[in-house]
């Protein structure tokens, strides 16, 4: 070591002060060259190792996810809860829902109280606006599974008709727990007109609690009004036929 610094002073003592000057500064250039691209090297392995050390990391994550006791007993009361409401809307079709159907006087008062909720239509068979009636009813039915809809001939139920007066048809009769606690005369409630939209029906149901509102995410505007598919009950010349 000592032999290369005396060889390294005779050399530059024998140089011009410039020379030595720029040897120096070209040596002090090379080793900051040389520190960088060390640095720089020690930069991209410690990126390297941080990335596997990540990857490492999430796939731990992912399997912990995987096994995470919350998510899976989230899941399984989501599987539980659909499966619930599947067989309680069989049960209600069962039990007649979810259709609108016609009864007779023998089977109305088991319809009636077989049922938490029942929506009974008493009609004749000759009045358009029993027939106006029919078509809204039938395209709530299947909206609402949580209330029957039913309806039965006036003429061919006279104990009935008697027992609950009805006197003006249509009349829908709303039973809870077999229990009539309300009910439609006419249209007197739907602004007394022939046309209204089914919507209007169904918002008078809501608003007397016989029928479910609807969620949004359940809902579509068009879907089962027949308003939307533009068909329509034509009356008939005299608009009193169906008064009493």
């Amino acid at each position: 070591m000592i032999l290369l610094i005396i060889v390294a002073s005779l050399v530059i003592e024998k140089m011009d002060p410039d020379s030595v000057k720029s040897t120096l500064s070209n040596l002090a250039f090379g080793n900051v060259m040389a520190a960088a691209a060390r640095d720089y090297q020690k930069e991209v392995l410690s990126q390297q190792k941080a990335q596997a050390s990540n990857s490492i990391n999430q796939e731990v994550d992912l399997d912990e996810l995987m096994d995470d006791p919350e998510l899976e007993r989230l899941h399984a009361d989501r599987i539980a809860s659909l499966k619930k409401e599947a067989e309680k809307r069989q049960a209600l079709k069962k039990q007649g829902h979810g259709e609108y159907r016609e009864v007779t006087e023998a089977d109305f008062l088991g319809e009636v109280t077989g049922s938490e909720k029942v929506i009974c239509h008493f009609y004749h068979r000759e009045f358009y606006r029993c027939k106006i009636m029919d078509k809204h009813l039938k395209s709530l039915a299947p909206r609402h599974m949580d209330t029957k809809i039913i309806k039965l001939d006036a003429e061919n139920a006279p104990f009935f008709v008697a027992k609950l007066g009805v006197k003006t048809l249509p009349c829908v009769i709303l039973f809870r727990k077999g229990i009539a606690v309300d009910r439609l005369i006419g249209f007197q409630d739907m602004g007394g007109k022939d046309d209204f939209a089914t919507r209007t029906l169904e918002a008078l149901l809501i608003k007397k609690g016989i029928v479910s509102e609807k969620k949004k995410d359940e809902d579509d505007e068009d879907r089962g009004y027949p308003e939307s598919r533009r068909n329509t009950v034509r009356s008939s010349v005299d608009p009193n036929s169906d008064s009493d």
